[in-house]
C-alpha cells in the first residue's frame, strides 16, 4: 500500500479508499449528484457505508440511474419489482422513501431553482472546514444537521434523521471532515477559493 496519510476509516479495502480519495468531501453542486447521495445516505440509515457502496452501481441501475424525475413516477408495481431485487438493500420502508423523497426533490427544485441552491443556503454555499485531528473527533451529527434533517422532513422528506443528514453533508462536501493529516483535507481547501 502507498504511504499517502488519510483518514483511517477506509481501511485499505479499495473500493472505500477510492471513494475516500476522489468523492467523498468533495464538494457536490449538481442536483442528480447530491440527490444520488442522498438515496444513498437514506438507504445507508443503520447499516454500513461500505455496505451501500458495494452496491452502488445496482442501485443505479435498479433505480435508472438515479433519475429522480423517473423515480418520482414509480408505481406500485415497480416498487414491488424492487423489494425482489438482490442486488440491492431490500427495505420496504426506504424503497418506498426513494420514491417520495423523489418527489419532495422536485418540490424543493420548484421552490428554489434547483435542490443545490436550497441545501448549500445553509451553508451560505461554502463548506464548512473543521479542523479534526483524531477521527474520535469527527461527530456523528451537529445543530446544523438538526436543523437540515427538520427542514427536510417538513418538505416531505423521510429517512433524513440528523445522522443521515451530516452523513450527506460530509459525502457531498457541505463540511470538510477529513482529519487535518489527510492529504484530502489541504487539497480540499484549495479547491474552496474563498477560504
Amino acid at each position: 500500500m502507498d504511504k499517502i496519510n488519510r483518514c483511517s476509516w477506509c481501511g485499505d479495502d479499495p473500493l472505500y479508499v477510492d471513494y475516500h480519495d476522489k468523492e467523498w468531501g468533495t464538494p457536490v453542486y449538481d442536483d442528480p449528484t447530491l440527490f444520488e447521495f442522498l438515496i444513498l445516505e437514506t438507504f445507508q440509515a443503520g447499516l454500513s457505508w461500505i455496505t451501500v457502496l458495494r452496491k452502488r452501481e445496482n442501485f443505479r441501475r435498479a433505480f435508472d440511474n438515479f433519475d429522480y424525475k423517473k423515480i418520482a413516477q414509480y408505481e406500485e408495481a415497480k416498487i414491488q419489482e424492487l423489494l425482489l431485487d438482490s442486488g440491492i438493500i431490500r427495505n420496504k420502508l426506504k424503497v418506498r422513501a426513494t420514491v417520495s423523497n423523489a418527489q419532495a426533490f422536485m418540490k424543493v427544485q420548484e421552490e428554489f431553482g434547483s435542490f443545490s441552491k436550497y441545501i448549500w443556503g445553509f451553508t451560505g454555499g461554502k463548506p464548512i472546514v473543521n479542523s479534526f485531528e483524531k477521527l474520535s473527533q469527527v461527530p456523528a451529527n451537529t445543530p446544523l444537521s438538526d436543523k437540515i434533517s427538520k427542514d427536510l422532513k417538513k418538505r416531505g422528506f423521510k429517512f433524513v434523521g440528523t445522522t443521515v443528514v451530516y452523513a450527506h453533508m460530509q459525502a457531498t462536501g457541505m463540511v470538510n471532515d477529513h482529519i487535518t493529516s489527510c492529504f484530502r483535507y489541504k487539497e480540499l481547501l484549495e479547491l474552496s477559493p474563498d477560504l
